[in-house]
């Protein structure tokens, strides 16, 4: 497939880390234009040799073939406003703005393009991100095929049959690694405690996370069976593991992700 070109309107950290992405994984400089009010942010772009960065978001949109909108929920619907004059049904917007729906994103663009939301997660910073996708647009395979390559570059891509299951996945991949960090805060510190030096306590908890997790991403065993393998009768493991059940972790972690489903909900309401 040929290149295509890809517009970015808003200039932050999450778009730097796709733009990042997509230069590594072979796009050409040239078909990327970004826009920003921010110096700082356009500079970080400029550095990675983006072709035309500039203030307008009008203009970096001109003759984009997919429109990547990584602006803040709150100031989405002016962006949104702007730009409508300026597209047509042949153009395909992106949002990665949390918690704004597709019926929000078409009264605010209008009929003519394609519209597909996407919930990315922080991870995607170092290209481990994972990112789910929802259209409810017609879109082509081609159509598709750039949104896999555009969010692909930073990460897994998991297509998703309803908008409503976003509020799933924001409970999940979208805050989850908040949880794992206060998980692992929490196992750094006691091991400090037991004599570890900080550096060594970050280090083992952050490979032993990074290694627990390509064991289920890359084994086809669940979860609850490579739990099992490594919990031996009568051992240390088991000793540490009879304690999250007696002092109600899953509970724990339903509640929470229940918590963050709702305000999740919220937030589109809020937005809309």
């Amino acid at each position: 497939m040929s290149d295509f070109r890809t517009a970015f309107v808003g200039a932050g950290n999450m778009a730097k880390s796709i733009v990042g992405g997509m230069l590594s994984s072979g796009f050409d400089a040239s078909n990327l234009s970004a826009s920003d009010p921010l110096e700082a942010n356009r500079a970080g772009l400029e550095q990675l040799a983006v072709a035309a960065v500039t203030t307008s978001n009008r203009d970096a949109v001109e003759g984009a073939d997919v429109i990547v909108l990584a602006v803040k929920p709150q100031v989405l619907k002016g962006v949104c406003t702007e730009l409508r004059p300026a597209l047509d049904e042949t153009q395909l917007v992106l949002s990665i703005a949390a918690g704004v729906n597709e019926a929000s994103l078409r009264s605010w663009l209008g009929e003519a393009p394609a519209i597909v939301r996407c919930m990315p997660n922080t991870p995607a910073l170092l290209g481990s991100g994972a990112t789910a996708v929802h259209s409810e647009s017609p879109l082509s395979n081609e159509q598709r095929m750039r949104v896999d390559r555009i969010l692909g570059a930073v990460g897994l891509v998991a297509w998703v049959d309803a908008e409503d299951l976003l509020h799933g996945v924001t409970a999940l991949s979208g805050s989850g690694p908040a949880y794992f960090f206060q998980f692992m805060e929490a196992m750094i510190e006691e091991a400090q405690r037991m004599g570890l030096t900080e550096q060594d306590a970050r280090a083992l908890c952050a490979q032993t996370c990074i290694g627990a997790g390509r064991m289920v991403a890359e084994s086809a065993t669940s979860a609850s069976e490579l739990r099992r393998r490594v919990t031996s009768p009568g051992g240390t493991t088991e000793r540490a593991v009879a304690v999250f059940s007696e002092e109600g972790l899953e509970r724990l972690v339903r509640k929470a992700m229940r918590e963050c489903y709702a305000r999740s909900q919220e937030l589109a309401q809020e937005l809309a």
